[in-house]
């Protein structure tokens, strides 16, 4: 399978570098908005919490565009659907346990990042059944709890070095997911379709949420 023919069909075809950019505009016009009304104020607020939000929004650019490639088709392959199940579970629960993790303790990370990527697992794995519902709740349970882990374990070294690897190791990992959808899909005709409503309420909401919880969530006796 030509790759050249992907990167046509990522770019005009399924508008997914349009998805990512519109998430990009999205999260980064609320973070504005709420940095100039209420975050300014916040003592230290960028020396805190910035680097994290920024790959925050930027992983959530990453973790939309492939679930909404994978809701234009309903069905998929068994093996397929598990494959789909868990790697979107697994992402969307590790990197924003994470990040969520790095500012407020682990128990936030984790409830934060099992809630994600077990929503957003399931969301995905049942295009094939109960098997990869199955694969979406275990990989999103596994990814929040390890994301928040990680962070704690690499609290004390380099943990902005281990957040900037996993990012680009999780948008490589989604880039391979996004080519077997294709590889998968690229004989159907009968697509359904998804709107930039979709990309624009989830990046509102996650960037929101995330935002909310970093700042004035609870957090553990490291980060009082």
């Amino acid at each position: 399978m030509s790759f050249r023919k992907f990167m046509k069909y990522s770019s005009e075809e399924e508008n997914l570098v349009k998805t990512i950019l519109i998430s990009l505009l999205t999260s980064f016009t609320l973070l504005a908005f709420l940095y100039f009304f209420k975050l300014k104020y916040i003592e230290n607020f960028i020396p805190k919490y910035g680097f994290f939000l920024f790959f925050a929004i930027l992983s959530y650019s990453l973790i939309l565009p492939s679930v909404k490639h994978v809701r234009i088709y309903k069905e998929f392959a068994c093996m397929s659907g598990m494959m789909i199940g868990m790697t979107i579970g697994m992402i969307s629960g590790f990197l924003p346990g994470l990040f969520l993790a790095s500012t407020n303790g682990m128990f936030v990370g984790s409830v934060f990042g099992m809630s994600v990527g077990i929503f957003f697992g399931i969301w995905n794995g049942k295009c094939c059944g109960i098997m990869g519902v199955m694969e979406g709740i275990m990989a999103g349970f596994m990814g929040g709890l390890m994301g928040s882990m990680t962070s704690l374990m690499m609290f004390n070294d380099n943990l902005k070095g281990i957040v900037v690897i996993s990012f680009f190791i999780s948008a490589i990992t989604l880039f391979g997911l996004n080519y077997m959808v294709y590889n998968e899909t690229r004989e159907i005709k009968d697509k359904n379709k998804e709107g930039d409503f979709f990309t624009m309420f989830w990046s509102l909401l996650l960037t929101a949420l995330t935002v909310f919880i970093m700042v004035f969530g609870p957090r553990s006796v490291l980060f009082q």
